[in-house]
């Protein structure tokens, strides 16, 4: 069970820079139409039709999906200036608590996405720029990354909790 999770949370983290490598394509290849443009002239105006709402779905999908595998790699931002002064029952219950917390949170805001995802499924809600989008697909991958943090936040939990002590470290910056 623990290969099958870290791959999920590993893949999710390739899907994320994937969807990175996707933003810069896109937006280079669109610097260099506007650059043929202001060689050549107007006569040579091109452009990605739609190239700023597929940068930001590719931003959307790259934020969330990542999420779960920087979770698991400790590289979110965690405050412990007040839990490093508790002992060692205090800390695991505190980590514990923000751990459940998480989960609860990352929980409803999946369920809610999921739904916000099927109405845009029910009622064919499209993007508005000139390629139109089908809201469901980017909403999909926002909704996959949440579910994965959900799970991420359950499994931390457990993984806690049978440990005895917190499991998560946090990654220092060089």
């Amino acid at each position: 069970m623990r290969k099958l999770l870290d791959m999920i949370y590993a893949a999710s983290g390739a899907l994320s820079a994937l969807f990175l490598v996707a933003i810069c394509l896109v937006v280079a290849a669109q610097v260099v139409l506007n650059l043929i443009t202001k060689i050549f002239g107007t006569a040579y105006s091109y452009t990605i039709p739609s190239y700023a709402d597929f940068a930001g779905f590719f931003l959307a999908s790259a934020s969330f999906l990542a999420l779960a595998y920087t979770l698991r790699k400790g590289g979110h931002i965690r405050v412990t200036l007040l839990i490093q002064t508790f002992g060692a029952v205090p800390r695991l219950a505190a980590e514990l608590f923000s751990l459940s917390l998480g989960a609860a949170l990352s929980g409803f805001t999946t369920y809610y996405m999921i739904r916000l995802m099927l109405e845009s499924i029910t009622y064919n809600d499209l993007s508005f720029g000139i390629i139109a989008i089908p809201l469901w697909i980017p909403q999909l991958a926002v909704s996959s990354g949440l579910a994965i943090l959900t799970l991420a936040f359950v499994d931390l939990f457990f993984v806690t909790l049978r440990a005895g002590h917190p499991v998560l470290k946090h990654v220092e910056m060089e």
